[in-house]
C-alpha cells in the first residue's frame, strides 16, 4: 500500500471551499488534475486526467459526497490488481477557517 496525504488550513468557511471542490471545472489544473469529464455527484462516474499520465484517462466513481465535509473517488483495475482511493476532507476551524485534507491510497498487487 502507498499513501500520500496533504493538509492545509484555508481562510474560508467549509461551504465556500466545498463550492470549489465540488465543481469539476474549478478543480482542473489543481491537485495534479489537468482535466475532468463528468459531474461530481453521489455515485457518478467521472474521467480524470492527471499531470502524472497526461495521455490517459482514469475512470473513477464518486463513492462519497457529503457536503460540505467529504468527497471520495474510487477507481482501479479488475480483480483488485490496483485500487486507488482519493479522499477530500473539510473540517471547520474556529472563526471562518477550514482544515483541508486530501489523501490518496493505492493498493493491489500491481504496485509491486
Amino acid at each position: 500500500m502507498i499513501r500520500y496525504s496533504v493538509t492545509r488550513d484555508i481562510a474560508a468557511p467549509p461551504d465556500r471551499v466545498w463550492a470549489i471542490l465540488s465543481d469539476a471545472r474549478r478543480l482542473e489544473d489543481g491537485f495534479g488534475i489537468t482535466r475532468i469529464e463528468g459531474t461530481l455527484a453521489p455515485g457518478a462516474t467521472i474521467k480524470v486526467w492527471s499531470k502524472v499520465s497526461p495521455g490517459r484517462a482514469f475512470p473513477v466513481r464518486v463513492t462519497t459526497f457529503t457536503a460540505p465535509a467529504r468527497m471520495v473517488w474510487t477507481g482501479g483495475m479488475p480483480l483488485g490488481l490496483f485500487r486507488g482511493v482519493r479522499t477530500f476532507s473539510l473540517a471547520p476551524l474556529p472563526g471562518t477557517g477550514t482544515r483541508f485534507t486530501m489523501e490518496e491510497v493505492f493498493s493491489g498487487p500491481s504496485l509491486a
